[in-house]
């Protein structure tokens, strides 16, 4: 579940997801008018991830949108259920919304703001006390539902490892030595990687014109519940 829950809290919240993509001059009125109407929802929506954050700090992995929008989050504290009104207005303002026979980019910011909406909600709701299945919360959180298999199907893969896995013994302890002789030493660890960064910008630049300034910072962390992470700082730094 901690794994599960990472996943859920590391949320990037773009502020492109406020900027339209069409501009008055160059498309019809009405796809300009339910572009600027879901501008406002989605302006909305951010700032209310925001007010979540101030609940949940793992909530925001990172914000790159205006500064004046997360202090005040962080100075006017909505309670979690004026965040829930909030948003349940917000997703009853995308009902009334029609998208269909508009541009497909239309649509999908349509959908998407309301999946987004849905999880915020449900996540406020979790926050509050209510408790939910595994099954649940996938379904709630990421609009998935996880697939049910029966023994049989695990057994059928255990005995495939079995086959392929070198040794003899447990399974579980097969596997764990067989990884053990991927792991990096530790006085070795910063090479590795360095090398490893170094050779992906080599490749990567066959393929596309870096910028000058681009950079990559890395840095090692301990007790984390994810094995490695990226921040975009901006200004193509990462």
């Amino acid at each position: 579940m901690k794994t599960q829950k990472s996943l859920l809290l590391a949320r990037v919240i773009l502020i492109a997801l406020c900027i339209g993509y069409a501009q008055e001059s160059s498309h019809p009125a009405s796809l300009y008018d339910l572009n600027s109407k879901l501008n406002k929802i989605a302006e909305s929506y951010v700032k209310l991830v925001l007010a979540v954050g101030q609940h949940d700090s793992n909530y925001v992995d990172a914000y790159y949108g205006p500064q004046e929008w997360l202090t005040i989050a962080q100075t006017n504290k909505k309670p979690l259920g004026v965040i829930k009104q909030d948003a349940i207005s917000l997703a009853a303002a995308l009902d009334s919304l029609s998208s269909a026979n508009k541009e497909e980019v239309l649509q999908l910011r349509h959908q998407y703001l309301k999946k987004q909406l849905s999880s915020l909600i449900a996540r406020v709701e979790v926050l509050g006390g209510k408790k939910l299945t595994f099954e649940e919360e996938a379904k709630a959180y990421y609009d998935v539902a996880p697939p049910a298999f029966s023994d049989e199907h695990f057994q059928k893969i255990i005995a495939e490892l079995d086959s392929t896995v070198p040794g003899t013994g447990p399974i579980a302890e097969r596997i764990d030595k067989f990884r053990r002789q991927f792991l990096i030493p530790p006085d070795k660890l910063d090479s590795v990687f360095r090398a490893a960064i170094f050779e992906c910008r080599q490749r990567t630049k066959k393929h596309i014109a870096l910028p000058e300034n681009e950079n990559f910072r890395l840095e090692y962390v301990r007790h984390k519940s994810w094995g490695g992470y990226n921040w975009y700082k901006g200004i193509a730094r990462v």
